[in-house]
């Protein structure tokens, strides 16, 4: 059902991973409309014949919404599919917290605004503009330690606690959407440990059969959304599409 995108809507575009799957997209469907969001700019992708267009915006500010509305109302068409790749796990200057001690207040915030209002303010950019018979699969790339029910380890805190608001999200997007929507599918996946910048610090300790390249883990994601279906919105999947606990 959600097989051949005509068009489709990355954010967070810059990101290697977001490149990665812009890639994969390109490789399996080449004449793909791509509509790209990122901070900076997005680059093209080797293969594409078909159109990019790109808005630079800040999605983790509340003034994205409308720019974001603007930009895809003047889109030739709404996407079919919509990845949001936005993420945060660390800056300069802070780490994941491996105590309550650790955790501060501005970090939480932050952690909160990139990995949740991110996915948030795009959802509500589109969601003025959803048409009830026009088929949508939403995906947010989010994360094994935001589950609940698979935390055994604690720690983490601030990715933890912003991972799982992204979940409930998704959770309720899926269950509002579904409501609206002839044809609707909205899930959060994780991606697996990826060697990009995100996952840099933490790389050391992780065996090498666990740490994909960007390529791989953006073959698997888009293999599962393809494969994907209305009855599986609202679930939060692991990178070879089998459910997660919330």
């Amino acid at each position: 059902m959600f097989d051949r995108p005509a068009t489709v809507l990355l954010a967070g575009a810059s990101g290697g991973l977001a490149q990665a799957i812009g890639g994969e997209l390109v490789r399996r469907y080449p004449q793909v409309s791509l509509l790209t969001l990122s901070r900076g700019e997005a680059g093209s992708f080797e293969g594409h014949r078909g159109e990019q267009h790109h808005l630079s915006v800040e999605l983790g500010d509340a003034s994205s919404i409308d720019a974001v509305r603007e930009f895809l109302s003047e889109s030739a068409a709404l996407p079919d599919w919509v990845i949001n790749c936005c993420g945060l796990l660390h800056d300069d200057t802070h780490g994941p917290e491996k105590s309550l001690q650790q955790c501060d207040d501005d970090w939480l915030l932050q952690s909160m605004r990139v990995n949740l209002l991110t996915h948030l303010h795009l959802a509500q950019a589109l969601g003025r503009l959803l048409q009830r018979r026009q088929p949508l699969l939403w995906a947010s790339l989010s994360a094994k330690v935001g589950s609940i029910g698979d935390n055994h380890l604690g720690g983490w805190y601030s990715y933890r606690i912003s991972k799982a608001a992204l979940n409930m999200l998704i959770r309720n997007l899926s269950i509002e959407w579904g409501r609206r929507l002839e044809s609707c599918c909205v899930v959060a996946i994780h991606p697996g440990t990826t060697d990009t910048a995100l996952s840099k610090p933490f790389q050391e300790n992780i065996a090498e059969d666990k740490l994909f390249r960007p390529e791989l883990s953006a073959e698997r994601i888009v293999g599962v959304l393809r494969g994907l279906r209305p009855e599986d919105s609202g679930q939060l999947l692991f990178w070879d599409g089998t459910p997660l606990p919330w």
